[in-house]
């Protein structure tokens, strides 16, 4: 059975080329406007394998985002990376701290992704 993969990004675009990526390797791939839409749907979609998820975004941002997700016990440990054009090290450590698996800076590299995906998943 794929494994699924929730990617939460305010940019279209974005969610439009990561879902390409990783569908090309075979991924399921859900898809969230924002933090709080991405949470209403990791809540909604148990089997979520992963979580890729901006920063910056409207209602929910991404370190809110994974707060909310690392408080459900089934959800705890659930690999949770952060796609972002933030390269700030305050920022990358908020988000360590918070609970984040790992932190991509776009724009990003398909095969960098998909080698980070594979990672975190095992």
């Amino acid at each position: 059975m794929a494994k699924t993969i929730l990617i939460v990004d305010d940019s279209e675009s974005i969610r439009a080329v990561v879902g390409i990526a990783l569908r090309s390797e075979g991924y399921e791939v859900i898809v969230g406007e924002d933090g709080q839409h991405g949470l209403e749907l990791l809540i909604a979609n148990e089997q979520v394998n992963l979580i890729i998820s901006d920063l910056n975004m409207p209602r929910l941002d991404g370190i809110g985002f994974l707060k909310e997700v690392r408080k459900l016990e089934k959800f705890k440990y659930l690999p949770f990376l952060i796609l972002t054009t933030e390269s700030q090290e305050t920022k990358k450590m908020e988000a360590k701290n918070s609970g984040a698996t790992g932190w991509i800076i776009k724009p990003f590299v398909k095969e960098k992704l998909i080698a980070v995906v594979k990672k975190v998943m095992h």
